[in-house]
């Protein structure tokens, strides 16, 4: 018999958490996860800079000029798939009521009723519980490719942002991994890894939303490169800053603006030419001021229109036709923040990029205050999915929490607790991660699996009971080899998977490689020979 008790008040979106058995705040990790930082003054990012839109009326830099940029390494990107990671600060609920973990058989090896229980969900919605409201008649729904409840919050957040066109070139995968409470020690942020797999972009490399040295809440595995530490903006003139080309772009056309930069090479080279290159410093010096005008030129050519960096302005983004109404977008700040993340990232402008929003450490809460953060957590994947669709980019987008939840069966009969259980405790023993793809060219398709590491879409398992089975997968528990998993399956989208042993030697993922990725590839490693 169920006991019924009282939920919490539930709290505002932006509202911050407080919890009695915690120490109370005092690093800004511990201000995000409670959601006393959180939206636009806790990220966005250089993101911002997603704000440079492509414009068609641009034109090719001058042969001589474009031969010059290409000996000075200045480069359009890489070429690579898109990776945006999602850092849900505080451990947010990802497994039973929103994605489906169960056990060795895959997906629908349906858990316990009581596993389910620990889950957040009654007797009555544990997935394969009848459902005449579903065209299923259960509460599953595949949608996404991956199975998911059909009534999970960030679901029904994905799916608010979402065509059906975009829906049916999606799929995904789950990954059971334990991970480690309320703390930054958690090595998740793949970021670095991504890079090292040949991700980059036309201004910049990687971008986060905070300013740590991962860009996220969570630390990266591996070792720092200052070379790539991501970039963090907070408003929109420090986005534009990044590609100032002085005032001769405001004062004339543009065009007429890279002519003249263009000719300044020239007469700089002309003159450069006359010194003596046999001393080694004067011919530095020659290639360096040579190319920091051949940059110039660059970006005059390429970003010389401000208002073409202003994701504001673009109308598949903010608008009666865009992803987010006009209503919306002022009136959160975490929707600009993913429009201008996804915007830098999608667009190429830079390589990879981690969105952190705050406030997902909602024990304690009831359940309503847990389902509308989820949610809105899924209409920010959602509108990275759905502006991929619209800019016919491929997309592969992470989500992971520094930890997880469980429920004791108390119910939130609130209108937004929907009859599910409150989240009472922390528990790292029920924390997952996911991923999706979005693949212009048609929905990525599961490769056959070879071993007892991944069974369809899912990668490890959970035991009968609802937690994560340790030995089910090499990174199941170990965070670090959570990572590696991921960046296994980053280049296997590339068809590079034989890349992988040589990029990260000592990997810990044993030999068994093929069978711990999850899809064939869709492009022959880069997105411009799509397969």
């Amino acid at each position: 018999m169920l006991i019924r008790h009282k939920p919490p008040r539930e709290l505002g979106l932006n509202e911050p958490l407080r919890h009695p058995d915690h120490q109370l705040p005092v690093t800004r990790r511990e201000l995000i996860a409670r959601g006393f930082r959180t939206g636009a003054a806790v990220v966005t990012v250089p993101s911002a800079l997603s704000l440079l839109a492509p414009r068609d009326a641009h034109g090719a830099l001058a042969p001589d000029i474009e031969a010059l940029k290409e000996a000075c390494g200045i480069t359009d990107g890489a070429g690579k798939i898109p990776f945006i990671g999602f850092d849900l600060a505080g451990g947010a609920n990802l497994a039973g009521s929103e994605v489906l973990i169960g056990g060795p058989g895959g997906q629908l090896d349906f858990l316990t009723t009581a596993a389910y229980g620990r889950l957040g969900l009654p007797g009555d919605m544990v997935p394969n519980a009848p459902n005449a409201a579903s065209a299923t008649n259960n509460f599953v729904d595949t949608s996404l490719g991956l199975a998911w409840h059909s009534d999970g919050a960030m679901l029904r957040g994905i799916l608010s942002k979402m065509s059906p066109e975009a829906l049916a070139l999606t799929n995904g995968a789950v990954i059971a991994a334990r991970s480690e409470n309320d703390t930054a020690n958690n090595p998740h942020n793949p970021m670095y890894g991504i890079q090292r797999c040949g991700a980059d972009g036309q201004l910049l490399t990687l971008i986060g939303s905070r300013a740590s040295d991962s860009g996220g809440n969570s630390m990266a595995p591996m070792p720092y490169d200052i070379a790539y530490r991501p970039t963090k903006v907070d408003r929109t003139s420090d986005v534009t800053g990044l590609v100032d080309t002085g005032k001769l772009a405001q004062l004339m056309a543009q065009n007429d603006a890279v002519a003249v930069l263009e000719s300044m090479v020239r007469m700089s080279g002309r003159k450069l030419d006359r010194i003596d290159t046999r001393v080694s410093r004067d011919a530095a010096i020659k290639t360096l001021v040579e190319c920091g005008y051949t940059k110039t030129a660059y970006l005059a050519d390429r970003f010389g229109v401000p208002a073409n960096l202003n994701p504001e302005l673009d109308t598949r983004i903010k608008g009666d036709t865009g992803i987010f109404t006009d209503a919306q977008f002022n009136a959160d700040g975490e929707y600009e923040k993913t429009a201008a993340v996804m915007k830098m990232v999608i667009e190429g402008y830079a390589g990879a990029g981690t969105i952190t929003m705050g406030g997902y450490d909602y024990h304690g809460q009831g359940r309503a205050t847990g389902e509308v953060r989820n949610f809105r957590a899924g209409e920010c994947i959602g509108a990275c999915l759905e502006f991929a669709h619209r800019a016919a980019k491929p997309l592969m987008l992470y989500v992971f929490s520094d930890g997880s939840l469980s429920s004791d069966n108390q119910v939130d009969n609130s209108a937004n607790g929907r009859g599910k259980f409150m989240w009472v405790s922390d528990n790292q023993a029920t924390a997952n991660s996911f991923f999706l793809v979005y693949n212009p060219g048609g929905r990525a398709v599961v490769t056959p699996s070879t071993s007892s590491f991944r069974n369809g879409n899912q990668i490890g398992y959970y035991t009968r009971d609802g937690a994560v089975a340790n030995n089910s997968h090499p990174g199941a528990n170990a965070v670090n080899l959570l990572v590696n998993t991921v960046l296994l399956n980053y280049l296997a989208l590339h068809q590079e998977i034989g890349r992988f042993t040589t990029l990260f030697p000592g990997h810990g993922l044993g030999a068994q490689l093929d069978s711990l990725a999850v899809f064939a590839p869709i492009v022959d490693a880069v997105i411009t020979n799509p397969i």
